[in-house]
């Protein structure tokens, strides 16, 4: 187990996707700070993209990993708090506009995240409600959705890295 860091620290983590597919990604994703740790994903997309379906689709990975987050917080803090979880279930309904544009494009907006969360626990309500609190403040992904971010893009050009 790594120690938590006594001060304000970075996590960063960095991550290499290559198309090696119709539509699959394999992914190369490393944690780097503040230690090192390395991961192999993948996805792909079904038919309607033009994909096999060898992996879970981008937005499975997404809404599984800001469910996953959550959960892993709830665990993580109950101990820290000494509270006991017997239990626990989140059921998350996340929700997108997909609206249509010509040549066959569309565009996306986020229209909501729901999360209930089924927890069994000897505490009372009160301190559950702190804990609940207290991994929402520690969720990595629902603290980055919760916030407008700045998402910077660029093309790599036979004159360097333009912005796009």
């Amino acid at each position: 187990m790594v120690d938590q860091p006594d001060t304000k620290t970075e996590v960063r983590f960095d991550c290499t996707g290559t198309a090696t597919g119709k539509m699959r990604n394999d992914l190369d994703v490393r944690m780097v700070k503040p230690w090192a740790e390395t991961f192999t994903l993948a996805t792909d997309e079904g038919p309607f993209h033009g994909g096999d379906a060898t992996a879970p689709p981008p937005l499975a990975l997404f809404v599984g990993g800001l469910v996953g987050c959550l959960m892993t917080q709830i665990r993580a803090f109950a101990k820290r708090l000494r509270i006991t979880v017997h239990a626990l279930q989140v059921d998350a309904r996340i929700r997108w506009e997909w609206t249509p544009e010509p040549n066959k494009l569309y565009s996306t907006a986020p229209k909501g995240f729901e999360l209930d969360i089924t927890l069994d626990s000897d505490a009372d309500e009160t301190r559950v409600k702190e804990l609940i609190a207290a991994a929402k403040r520690g969720c990595f992904l629902e603290q980055t959705l919760g916030r407008a971010n700045v998402i910077t893009h660029r093309l790599k050009t036979a004159d360097g890295w333009t912005d796009v």
